[in-house]
């Protein structure tokens, strides 16, 4: 069974210091303000289920304040009348900025969400840094196009901000939502009301902080804690938000719309659910294919959008695959992320913890054959084993539904097409991998799987520059790359007549 360190706060002392929690109010026009109601909640210590801070509860009356705010700066304030260089070279700034205060707020992040502090420092945070960088150099290249037009008019396009933003980021990656999201926005010249997931709300208020001293003017950037169903739904079905940015669950990403729609239309981004397949052909490196298959579901405990949690073994291979896989999965060690021994920390809170271990129940019920993990670990915190699953049907709910945590769903193909056929067997289509040597294959299963995202011979390998996103029920819209930019502006044609003109 997977090895186990998972210890109490007591213990991590002596693995890093925790920074103290700076910032625990709103964030609004440019000040950090106590909710109108006053209202607190805790945030939760995942590693042992205690609170960490008491923080500001923003409400529906707390969004109209930070979207007032956002307004004023967007319809009379000097960001989105500044130069593309200039907002640039506030937002460079800005990053110069988060990449000095790594150290400190990495461990926000861990202690918030479970994640792995060597991660968080070495991975997300630096990554977070490049997409400032990356839109911070494309503020300054939004151009719009100059049309030939029939007879006697000439045309040209303006891409323009399309106003306020609210973007409402989820748990799993806190930081890297925040800048995936925000960064284009800003880029575009938009002005931006940030609502963190209620898990996770330290790292954005310091992001607040930073954002500040970088220049950012007040207004642009606001970030109001809170939960779903009161901050998120009034973000999502204000009269003043022109847009707004969701990553999460399919059934929030519903309500979203539907607010979206009932208020005043506003056009939304949602990159939601998935329950991506995993193929693995039988002319495969297993060992490469063992690694990639378990890293792509156990990374980060299984809270990612993109896990590879139906994974396809070609017959021929099948045996000695989940031989090794299981041999692996029993080698990992889960335990507090801020000792570097560990691989695996802690579910994000207890609503998921227990979601997750009735998943495994259910596996059991309809069937599977439980090959390793399954249980809890420790009696604190929310400490799950890394559970492996085999002789998975379709109709199982493990197979179905997005179960966001440490399980992989082992099934065993014949054919190229039953592999095709059972891949696509999901409302999901965020993302899908493929390895295989033949070339023909891996063009062929590319192009038949309904999904946003298509790995060939590596999973989770994401570049700023390719934009990502999801087929049917795991949403639309693109993030990374300039598609993510688009997302912000609006085009604008401007036609106007030519009189006498030689040209045609």
């Amino acid at each position: 069974m997977a090895g186990a360190c998972n210890g109490s706060s007591k213990n991590t002392e002596s693995f890093v210091k925790i920074p103290p929690i700076k910032f625990s109010k709103l964030f609004i026009n440019g000040k950090f303000v106590d909710s109108l109601s006053e209202k607190m909640f805790e945030t939760i210590d995942p590693r042992t289920g205690e609170a960490v801070a008491r923080v500001s509860e923003g409400d529906k009356e707390d969004v109209d304040l930070a979207v007032k705010a956002a307004r004023q700066a967007f319809d009379h304030g000097a960001w989105p009348r500044m130069s593309g260089s200039e907002r640039g070279s506030i937002m460079m700034k800005f990053a110069d900025l988060v990449e000095q205060n790594i150290e400190e707020i990495a461990p926000l992040d861990a202690i918030n969400a479970g994640k792995l502090l060597s991660h968080c420092k070495a991975i997300e945070l630096p990554v977070a840094v490049k997409i400032l960088r990356y839109y911070a150099g494309a503020a300054d290249k939004i151009h719009g196009t100059v049309l030939k037009l029939s007879k006697g008019i000439q045309g040209h396009t303006l891409k323009e901000p399309i106003g306020v933003v609210g973007c409402i980021i989820p748990w799993n990656f806190p930081t890297l939502m925040f800048f995936t999201k925000a960064a284009p926005a800003l880029a575009a010249g938009c002005t931006v009301v940030v609502k963190p997931a209620e898990q996770t709300p330290h790292s954005a208020l310091y992001y607040a902080h930073l954002a500040k001293l970088a220049g950012i003017p007040d207004g642009v950037l606001n970030v109001v804690n809170g939960f779903g169903e009161t901050a998120g739904a009034a973000i999502s079905s204000h009269m003043d938000v022109d847009k707004v940015s969701f990553t999460g669950s399919t059934e929030v990403g519903r309500k979203i719309m539907a607010a979206a729609a009932a208020s005043n239309l506003k056009p939304v981004s949602l990159e939601l659910g998935g329950k991506s397949p995993l193929i693995i052909f039988e002319d495969a490196d297993i060992d490469e294919a063992v690694n990639i298959a378990f890293n792509g579901i156990f990374y980060n405990k299984g809270e990612v959008c993109v896990a590879s949690s139906r994974v396809y073994v070609q017959e021929g291979i099948y045996e000695k695959f989940e031989k090794k896989v299981v041999e692996k999965t029993n080698a990992w060690i889960v335990g507090d992320p801020f000792d570097p021994r560990v691989d695996q920390g802690p579910q994000i809170d207890k609503k998921q913890f227990e979601k997750i271990l009735s998943y495994i129940e259910h596996g059991k019920r309809e069937g599977a054959t439980l090959l390793t993990g399954g249980k809890r670990i420790g009696n604190k915190g929310f400490y799950i084993e890394p559970t492996i699953f085999s002789d998975v049907k379709e109709d199982m709910s493990i197979a179905k539904e997005e179960i966001f945590g440490p399980v992989m769903s082992l099934m065993k193909f014949k054919t190229m097409e039953e592999a095709i056929k059972r891949a696509n067997d999901t409302t999901y289509g965020l993302a899908a991998g493929v390895i295989t040597k033949n070339l023909n294959v891996a063009n062929t299963v590319s192009r038949s799987i309904r999904a946003g995202f298509i790995w060939i011979n590596c999973y989770s390998r994401f570049d700023l520059d390719c934009p990502y996103g999801g087929y049917k029920m795991s949403g639309f819209g693109r993030e990374f790359g300039l598609d993510a930019l688009n997302q912000y502006l609006q085009i604008k044609s401007v036609v106007t007549p030519i009189h006498d003109s030689p040209w045609h």
